[in-house]
């Protein structure tokens, strides 16, 4: 059986190991390799002279928390594919009191527009969970579960119920937790935090 192999003037060409880096992307900072605007990219945070990384799915520029990058492309598809019903768990700060009426419909979801076309049908956006976890006399935080990663889901969502965001945290992907991991700061992912995503991947599968 044949097998391509790439050389660079006549010696084979390593292949690269597989980087997995955990970033707690603060707010403000966008998910690309550049940005038109001159705004601070993920890659400005990442360590020197780390080989290429992609974002695992991503964070809008409001957005903060937990962001994984990598190597290893198809690792990151696994996650990111809506087959994986990975669980991704979010703390939400909302402009209002949560009751349990908003609870409620946040799991039972609406139909909403899309962002970019304008009178196209609404899609169905829920949340698999919603709990309560404190609220002042204005505004309150929960904890929102997802199980699928559409586009800003939950801005969208709450949106449609009339409800702001004022605060949106990743908090987790499946077992592995942002923890005490401080803004604007990266470390590599654990292999026994790698194993514990993998097995989670292949009980959702």
């Amino acid at each position: 059986m044949l097998q391509d192999r790439i050389e660079v003037d006549g010696s084979p060409l390593d292949k690269t190991p597989a980087i997995y880096v955990v970033l707690n992307k603060p707010r403000g900072v966008v998910t690309t390799t550049s940005d038109e605007k001159g705004r601070v990219t993920v890659y400005e945070l990442l360590e020197p002279g780390l080989p290429w990384v992609g974002p695992v799915g991503r964070l809008d520029k409001a957005s903060e928390g937990l962001l994984l990058l990598t190597n290893d492309s198809e690792w990151a598809a696994k996650i990111t594919e809506p087959a994986s019903h990975l669980d991704k768990k979010y703390h939400v700060q909302a402009d209002c009191v949560a009751d349990a009426d908003l609870l409620a419909r946040l799991t039972r979801g609406c139909a909403v527009a899309s962002d970019s076309v304008a009178g196209e049908p609404g899609e169905l956006l829920r949340a698999k969970e919603v709990r309560l976890l404190r609220h002042g006399d204005k505004n309150s935080w929960l904890e929102i579960t997802l199980d699928e990663g559409k586009n800003r889901q939950i801005r969208r969502l709450l949106e449609a119920l009339q409800v702001r965001v004022l605060r949106l945290v990743r908090v987790s992907i499946g077992p592995l937790e942002l923890g005490d991991l401080k803004k604007g700061s990266t470390r590599r992912l654990k292999p026994e935090e790698k194993k514990a995503i993998d097995r989670a991947l292949q009980t959702q599968a």
